[in-house]
C-alpha cells in the first residue's frame, strides 16, 4: 500500500511538471530564433568588415553600420542570456517539485519564487529582443527604386 501512495505522489508531481516542460519547449524555440538572429548580425558585420578592407570608399557609413550591428549583437546576446537563465530556473522548478515529493517537504514557496524569477527573466529577455528588433527596423533602408518596383 505504501508503494502505491509513493507512485501516486510521483504521478502527481509528473502531472505538475508537464506545464513547465512545455514552457521549456517554448523557451527553446525562442532561443533558436535569437541565436539565428545573432548569427545573421555577425555574418553582416563580417561582410561589412570585408567590404571596408577591400573598398574603403565610405568608412564613416560602414563604421555607423558596424556600431549599430554591435549594439544589436549585444541586445540579442542579453536576450539569449536571460532566456537561458529562464530555462535554468524552470528546470529548477521541476527539480524542486520532485525534491519536495521525495523528501516530503512543502516546496510551494521555493517553486513559486523560482517561477516568478523565471518569468521576470523571460520578460526582460523578450524586452531586450524587442529592443533589438526596433533597432534593426529603425536602421532598415529600402531605396525609393525598390519601393516603386514593389508598388507596380
Amino acid at each position: 500500500m505504501e508503494q502505491d501512495s509513493g507512485i501516486t505522489a510521483i504521478a502527481h508531481v509528473i502531472q505538475l511538471s508537464v506545464a513547465p516542460v512545455f514552457l521549456l519547449s517554448g523557451i527553446g524555440a525562442m532561443l533558436a530564433v535569437m541565436t539565428n538572429r545573432l548569427a545573421r548580425v555577425i555574418d553582416r558585420a563580417r561582410a561589412l568588415e570585408t567590404q571596408a578592407a577591400a573598398n574603403p570608399a565610405d568608412p564613416a557609413a560602414i563604421e555607423r553600420q558596424l556600431t549599430t550591428l554591435a549594439r544589436r549583437a549585444k541586445l540579442v546576446s542579453w536576450s539569449i542570456t536571460l532566456c537561458t537563465i529562464t530555462a535554468l530556473l524552470v528546470c529548477a522548478v521541476i527539480a524542486m517539485l520532485f525534491m519536495g515529493a521525495f523528501l516530503r517537504f512543502d516546496a510551494s514557496v521555493p517553486v513559486a519564487l523560482l517561477f516568478v524569477a523565471a518569468m521576470v527573466a523571460f520578460f526582460l529577455g523578450l524586452l531586450s529582443f524587442l529592443r533589438e528588433i526596433f533597432l534593426a527596423t529603425a536602421n532598415l533602408r529600402i531605396g525609393a527604386a525598390q519601393i516603386g518596383r514593389a508598388g507596380r
